[in-house]
């Protein structure tokens, strides 16, 4: 299936409007979530594309009903769930809908998946966007029996030829190189970590290119860069525990990657103090620990849910996948509001060319851990 990268213009638009109504339903404080730090210039932005979708016109201009349904952890994960919770709460605003035209309901176990999308089915609401990868086979059972209601789903791609389906996937190998780029450069141990979440092909592009931007920095990344995965995405205290045996092996910055339970990871960042950090995932996470999250890899999760809402309430739907990117400002690291004076200027200068690199698509970080091992890194 091929796949279209939407526009950094209407990207960073959505950006600005989220700054300017506060961020509504955000768990941390609103000046605080802040988005990705905008790479250089991408030129003049292209059309969309429709990855062979068909355009629908039947809701233009009128009010919709919109639900949300969350993956395990739910939006006070401070990650993920609350990221795409964001761009619902942006949405209802812009759009003026009420609270009868909203709703949202929060995944206990898989089970749930197919129960909470038909029950929203039923009742008439016109988009229902599932949060996370988990809920696709879900997905592809409920859409076809409902061809009147819009479904997308974030992290994954829409059923093979439902026009009624989109799917929103990122590029998170990209910000995730940065991050470990920076992590390699600033460690003192010479040691970093990786905390995952489930294992499997999404979580692997953000360990794949987390390692190769380790490489970069001239880490041995099967020596250098310890990687575990707690199996869970709301479990704090797996996410503390394994980061607390990294630390205890010698790493002084661990990247968490793993949904509510990566709050454990700064927990104990925190709880190490000085010389040791932990680095968000999704939202900007700096806040949480000021100091002891090094930066966040910002992924605008809050931008497509508000992209897609608006298309569907404009009547200009379109079915297939969308792919959101560094070069959109879609994907990036955070400002490091709290971190950046004890980052040296040489780092930082290398970080901004790399961030160009990427932009430009001159370094193509892996999407497979088992792709590290070939990558050759960039001269800078």
């Amino acid at each position: 299936m091929r796949m279209r990268t939407i526009t950094r213009r209407t990207l960073l638009g959505l950006g600005a409007a989220l700054a300017a109504v506060g961020l509504a339903g955000c768990p941390g404080p609103p000046e605080e979530n802040k988005g990705a730090e905008t790479p250089g210039s991408s030129g003049a932005p292209a059309t969309p594309g429709t990855n062979g979708g068909a355009a629908t016109t039947d809701k233009s201009g009128k009010k919709i009903k919109v639900a949300l349904v969350f993956d395990l952890g739910g939006p006070d994960d401070k990650s993920f769930n609350a990221s795409a919770n964001n761009g619902l709460m942006k949405a209802k605003a812009d759009l003026g809908l009420s609270d009868a035209d909203v709703k949202t309901v929060e995944s206990k176990n898989a089970a749930d998946y197919k129960i909470n999308m038909t029950n929203f089915a039923t009742q008439n609401f016109d988009l229902i966007i599932a949060v996370g990868f988990n809920m696709a086979n879900a997905m592809k059972e409920v859409a076809p029996q409902f061809p009147n209601v819009k479904f997308a789903i974030v992290d994954a791609d829409a059923p093979e030829g439902a026009a009624n389906c989109v799917g929103l996937k990122f590029q998170e190998e990209q910000g995730s190189f940065l991050a470990g780029f920076l992590a390699a450069s600033m460690s003192k141990t010479k040691k970093i970590g990786f905390v995952g979440g489930m294992e499997g092909p999404l979580i692997g592009k953000f360990e794949a290119g987390y390692r190769a931007g380790a490489k970069t920095a001239g880490f041995d990344p099967d020596k250098q860069v310890s990687v575990t995965y707690t199996g869970t995405w709301d479990d704090l205290s797996k996410g503390k525990d394994q980061a607390n045996q990294q630390f205890g092996n010698g790493a002084d910055i661990i990247y968490q990657a793993a949904g509510k339970a990566g709050l454990g990871v700064i927990q104990a960042a925190q709880d190490k103090g000085k010389g040791f950090y932990a680095i968000g995932v999704d939202q900007d996470q700096d806040y949480i620990a000021p100091g002891r999250v090094l930066t966040s890899m910002v992924k605008h999760v809050d931008l497509a849910v508000a992209d897609t809402i608006e298309r569907v309430q404009k009547g200009t739907f379109v079915s297939g996948t969308k792919v959101y990117s560094l070069k959109d400002g879609a994907i990036g690291l955070s400002e490091m509001k709290y971190t950046k004076q004890d980052i040296p200027a040489d780092v930082l200068a290398k970080l901004d060319k790399l961030t160009k690199m990427v932009a430009d698509g001159e370094v193509v970080p892996p999407t497979k851990p088992a792709d590290v091992a070939a990558f050759t890194p960039p001269k800078l």
